[in-house]
């Protein structure tokens, strides 16, 4: 189901109560700095009444000081550093042309600067891409135009982040807006920003968005499975908590402590599955599922064990994403067994480092550190796996050669930049590699 849209706290006049925002945000984030945060909501509140936010305000009302506030409330969600909430507070000032970069800059620094300008160029390249008619790729100048977008996130992951916590706030204030706005933003949101979402594996992020914007996209569709999924929701959470009974008193037997809950249930995940298998709401798997989070990776083969045990397995639905990740990164076990009462139930089984990463992505790999998840203490290293992210989605697009090529122009990179170890090489650029990702023979000279 859809995210129901976060509000500040609030003082008895109805202004924001920034104090409570502050408290909240760093209680996310204990290593972020208070103060310099609320210097930068201070100077974002103070700017308020300037420029014309006509054109480029929410569709709610809602003010440039109440939308960054949003958007860094996310990015605190997903561990972000300090620098990239400042340039979220501020980015809809400078957006709105209440700010400049350069009045950004000189009071809040050239980092705080380059990521609003990053994210203003991604919004720039968005506003230029005409909507697509169905979920086939569009027209070679949108191909371009996305080509054009990858290579403005190479730099800093973080500009990605940013704009996609904005793209997400915009998406969940829309429903006050009028038809065509509100088709706009869906649309651009499920080609661009939803795609983007899955291939920073920021899972919770990406349903949220595909829920949102197919709710305005396909309105008859959405409200048809989300009135099945509350008529029967009784009977499922029923079902799924004498499911979980049962599975804990299992697994505590076999002495595996787990974290078992439901699993949210998402609208378009469902929606597509019946379209791509021809199948009927009453066939759908994980209409019905719980996810389990262990400590360790063996403690998932062997809660699969006690899973496979205590129910019939389906065979064609068992998924080892834990040997074979996801192109994302995405690691987990997936099975669907014949349960209680005779009814089907997928259940989900990952560590919690592994959860940590499908919930925050790339961002899990700068903060997190549990034993299965190893954070890489080098940036360089930090970079060409984003880039590799990168490479890998331009991919499916195509012409991944055009996008090599415009990353090389823009590190002023020859034939001898090894991207893999980041070491000259000095070979000929036929047979490389882009952080172990072999690029297709016709596109290996790099200019």
């Amino acid at each position: 189901m859809v995210q129901v849209r976060v509000h500040q706290p609030v003082n008895t006049d109805g202004s924001i109560n920034l104090e409570a925002w502050l408290d909240h945000v760093v209680s996310v984030d204990s290593a972020l700095d208070r103060a310099a945060l609320k210097e930068a909501c201070e100077f974002a509140h103070e700017v308020e009444k300037k420029g014309n936010p006509a054109k480029h305000s929410w569709a709610d009302g809602t003010s440039s000081f109440q939308a960054g506030l949003e958007i860094a409330e996310i990015l605190a969600d997903l561990k972000l550093d300090q620098d990239s909430l400042v340039a979220a507070v501020i980015y809809r000032s400078v957006r709105e042309g209440k700010v400049t970069l350069a009045e950004v800059s000189q009071r809040f620094g050239p980092v705080v600067s380059k990521l609003i300008d990053g994210v203003l160029r991604m919004a720039a390249i968005s506003a230029s891409l005409s909507p697509r008619q169905s979920l086939v790729l569009g027209s070679q100048a949108q191909v371009e135009n996305l080509r054009k977008m990858l290579v403005a996130m190479v730099d800093d992951v973080r500009v990605a982040l940013i704009k996609l916590a904005e793209r997400t706030c915009a998406i969940r204030a829309v429903k006050a807006a009028d038809d065509e706005k509100r088709l706009r933003v869906a649309r651009e949101v499920f080609d661009i920003y939803a795609p983007l979402a899955h291939r920073l594996g920021i899972g919770h992020i990406k349903w949220e968005l595909e829920d949102l914007s197919f709710r305005y996209l396909e309105p008859d569709q959405y409200k048809q499975i989300a009135k099945l999924l509350h008529e029967r929701r009784l009977d499922r959470e029923r079902f799924i908590s004498d499911v979980m009974n049962q599975l804990q008193n299992e697994l505590l037997a076999t002495g595996v402590k787990a974290d078992i809950s439901g699993r949210a249930k998402h609208i378009y995940s469902i929606w597509r599955k019946m379209q791509r298998k021809g199948l009927e709401f009453s066939q759908i798997y994980d209409v019905r599922a719980v996810r389990v989070l262990v400590p360790e990776i063996r403690d998932c083969y062997t809660a699969l064990g006690i899973v496979h045990t205590l129910w019939r397995h389906i065979p064609k639905e068992f998924d080892d994403y834990i040997a074979n990740p996801k192109e994302n990164g995405y690691r987990s076990l997936h099975t669907a067994v014949i349960g209680p009462e005779g009814k089907v139930l997928e259940v989900q089984i990952r560590t919690h480092g592994m959860h940590e990463e499908a919930e925050l992505g790339v961002c899990a790999h700068w903060r997190y550190k549990g034993t299965d998840v190893k954070p890489s203490s080098n940036h360089y290293e930090e970079k060409i796996s984003w880039l590799r992210q990168v490479l890998e989605w331009h991919e499916e697009l195509g012409d991944i050669g055009g996008l090599a090529r415009a990353v090389a122009r823009r590190h002023r990179a020859g034939p001898g930049l090894c991207i893999h170890t980041g070491r000259p090489c000095h070979r000929p650029a036929q047979g490389c590699h882009a952080a172990g990702l072999r690029l297709p023979r016709a596109h290996r000279d790099w200019p």
